[in-house]
């Protein structure tokens, strides 16, 4: 209880120094009331879905659109009071100054009035975080983006020339409120023909139940090599209560079932050999293995220990933190690794080929995108779904579609 009133408080002090930007520039009493209307709605939603909240429940919609509407919220409100806090550093000294220098003469009017400009300047800065994240809960999260990238390779078998890889990752089936935007990207990944699709982990938020009404739709991606998936942290259930251990552990036991009906080989510390003309390519899928907390299920020796050091090797594995400590360093010498989890925190700024930002990478070294260490390649999906703040900013749901060359540099 004590920490929500302290919420509430630091909220209240924020929200009224908010309120003195729109008030300088706006004299309608009407427009002063739906401020403060709109604050109250959402912060009592926010506290409504989250006060007592239950992890035996698991998160659900309506909590995923109480903090989305509430970041909303917040974030502009945090910049309207930087803005007037930068005012007052000025304003204050001031109001002091005026008061041992004029006394009773001000009549204790010490402070001088806001300038508009400086609220105007404040509330045009915050209508963009205000503007972009309304978007990316309206339409972001369902923005798909197919990503190409041609990786080369010297020891490529040759027949793989020109081979076309789809990886998705972070399906997060149990943050979906629309079904036809999910169809459209399943026929999106279709439209790609690649030779083979890899799934690299967090098909659910929790529970596998999750993936019961999308099941028909993703049963309908096709490759002609076909699926192969791995574990991502999400998938084992742990974030949530379970009645007993044998419960979560059937909740995982129904999750691989639902991913061999609908077509995936799911991985579990393995290895598969997709095969062309006579030669082959190594396919190896290890458990989550993540760093800061997360389950370290995946054991690489283990997945590896049906192919050959010399064999040309595909990892899969969902968090990148595992190429950075464990797979670099291997001896066996993985040309290429796909992972995903960061989703690239969802928001983030990126001009192709110019720039990429995000709070994602004050998490991750590697955090989206194409990275290459020692002669070996990571990607790092940016998800294909979306988990806790029901949008996307700037970090599009995506669809990587990776072809390999023969050769030796990357374009």
């Amino acid at each position: 209880m004590l920490r929500w009133i302290i919420f509430l408080v630091i909220f209240l002090i924020l929200d009224l120094y908010a309120f003195q930007a729109f008030k300088t520039v706006s004299k309608n009493n009407w427009s002063h009331l739906s401020y403060w209307v709109i604050s109250v709605l959402v912060v009592g939603n926010f506290v409504f879905n989250y006060y007592g909240f239950n992890r035996r429940d698991g998160f659900s919609h309506a909590h995923a659109y109480a903090f989305g509407f509430f970041i909303a919220i917040l974030i502009p409100k945090m910049v309207l009071f930087l803005g007037m806090f930068a005012e007052d550093v000025f304003r204050v000294p001031l109001a002091i100054y005026r008061y041992f220098t004029e006394g009773d003469a001000a009549k204790g009017n010490y402070f001088a009035a806001r300038r508009q400009f400086v609220s105007q300047i404040a509330l045009g800065i915050a209508a963009i975080p205000l503007v972009s994240v309304l978007y990316g809960i309206y339409k972001g999260k369902y923005n798909f983006k197919v990503l190409k990238y041609t990786l080369t390779f010297e020891d490529l078998p040759n027949a793989f020339h020109g081979y076309k890889i789809t990886q998705l990752s972070d399906i997060h089936s149990g943050s979906f409120d629309d079904i036809e935007k999910v169809k459209y990207a399943v026929n999106l990944v279709n439209e790609q023909q690649s030779d083979v699709i890899l799934f690299t982990g967090d098909m659910v938020n929790n529970k596998a139940e999750e993936m019961h009404p999308y099941m028909d739709v993703f049963n309908k991606l096709q490759a002609k090599d076909g699926k192969f998936s791995v574990l991502g942290n999400h998938d084992y259930g742990d974030y949530v209560t379970w009645n007993s251990e044998a419960a979560k552990h059937q909740n995982l036991e129904d999750l691989k079932i639902i991913q061999k009906q609908i077509g995936f080989d799911l991985l579990l510390n393995e290895s598969r050999f997709l095969e062309k003309d006579g030669e082959r390519i190594a396919l190896v899928g290890v458990e989550n293995w993540g760093t800061g907390g997360f389950k370290q299920e995946g054991d690489l020796k283990q997945a590896a220990s049906g192919i050959k050091k010399e064999d040309f090797k595909i990892l899969m594995s969902h968090d990148p933190t595992h190429w950075e400590k464990v797979v670099i360093d291997d001896d066996y010498h993985y040309h290429l690794t796909l992972s995903g989890h960061t989703h690239g925190m969802q928001f983030g700024i990126e001009i192709p080929g110019w720039f990429k930002w995000s709070p994602a990478k004050w998490r991750y070294k590697y955090w989206a995108g194409i990275y290459e260490e020692m002669g070996q390649y990571i990607n790092v999906n940016r998800g294909f779904g979306y988990l806790a703040f029901p949008g996307r900013v700037g970090m599009w749901p995506e669809i990587t579609v990776i072809e390999l060359k023969k050769g030796t540099s990357i374009t």
